[in-house]
């Protein structure tokens, strides 16, 4: 998971053509842990970038001021703060016509959440939310927090890892009790699955079919060995849905890199989350195309490549059956002016 991270000044990996681009997690120095917390302005101005991208991380935003909107996916939520926000790892966002934007962000990759583990599954939770607003006391403890971490990381006194994550645990845990869009306005616009009448209720990399999206170069392939429990197993499985790669993967594919027999995997995923790993596989299928389709200009039958799939018109009836709309259909009703932008002179 360390390839999540570059040293600051790190040129960005180019992207695959025509793809949004992917950052990581910039750190001063390669034994420094993999988390960094601060305003807007210091965290840099990749932070207010008004072109959609990517990242191999985790962040939070505790946004205080500002207007115009956040792009997450494919939701438009309407700047008035004070919100908070969280993004996983692949989830493509941006935001549009901001103006003096202000916050905290808290970024950080899946290596910092060592001490509390179970606080990816409700990071991704929280992520199927998407955005809240904040009533004054919830503001102001949330304020706190965003503030005490941003000093730890700004200070780096004896123990500041040990104190950042157990306040980032607080904050998951506080941020978990948050009443879903309290007191604000939903998202403008939300697509996909959610609007259409097919069977897959995708809300992004961690809707309901439990999956996530890309993490970065740490996503190559490779076995990895089977975990003694069922839930265990479940995370696994979900975390290698997690590569791009496994789009196109079969569950025996996946049972292989996982050491295990697909009857054995069927069992434990099917009692982690309720769904079969091929619910899940199709799922985490169907939000992929519909990241390309959204946020790249390749042509449907590149798209319908990329996942696998060797005849496009098999694709285009494959999206409509799970969506309830054509890729064509869906491309249209969430293109951008700007899809994806050069990053030869940006920074990861």
């Amino acid at each position: 998971m360390r390839s999540t991270t570059v040293l600051r000044g790190t040129p960005c990996i180019a992207p695959p053509a025509g793809e949004p681009p992917l950052h990581r997690l910039e750190l001063p120095d390669p034994d420094a842990a993999p988390f960094a917390a601060g305003s807007f302005e210091e965290m840099g101005p990749l932070s207010w970038t008004d072109h959609p991208h990517r990242h191999t991380f985790y962040e939070i935003i505790h946004l205080t001021a500002g207007s115009g909107a956040h792009v997450i996916d494919f939701a438009r939520w309407p700047v008035r703060p004070p919100h908070l926000a969280v993004i996983l790892p692949g989830q493509i966002h941006h935001w549009q016509g901001d103006r003096d934007v202000d916050g905290t962000l808290a970024l950080f990759t899946e290596d910092f959440l060592v001490d509390h583990p179970g606080d990816r599954e409700v990071l991704r939770q929280l992520a199927r939310a998407g955005w809240f607003t904040l009533d004054a006391e919830d503001d102001t403890r949330i304020g706190r927090l965003m503030a005490d971490l941003a000093a730890e990381h700004r200070q780096r006194a004896a123990g500041h890892e040990t104190v950042s994550r157990a306040l980032l645990h607080v904050l998951v845990v506080r941020a978990a009790r948050l009443p879903e869009h309290s007191g604000g306005t939903g998202p403008t616009q939300i697509t996909g699955p959610v609007e259409a009448a097919g069977t897959s209720q995708i809300t992004g990399p961690a809707g309901a079919a439990g999956t996530s999206q890309v993490t970065g170069p740490a996503g190559a392939a490779g076995p990895v060995r089977s975990p003694a429990r069922s839930g265990a197993l479940a995370e696994a499985f979900t975390r290698l849905t997690t590569r791009r790669e496994a789009v196109a993967w079969s569950v025996r594919e996946c049972a292989d890199r996982l050491g295990v027999s697909p009857g054995h995997l069927t069992q434990a995923v099917r009692a982690a989350t309720g769904r079969s790993p091929g619910q899940l596989l199709i799922a985490a299928r169907v939000y992929r195309a519909q990241q390309l389709l959204a946020h790249t200009e390749l042509p449907v039958r590149q798209v319908a490549a990329r996942l696998g799939f060797a005849d496009p018109a098999y694709f285009c009836r494959f999206f409509r059956r799970e969506t309830g709309s054509s890729p064509g259909d869906f491309r249209k009703h969430h293109r951008r002016h700007h899809q994806s932008i050069a990053t030869a002179q940006t920074h990861a």
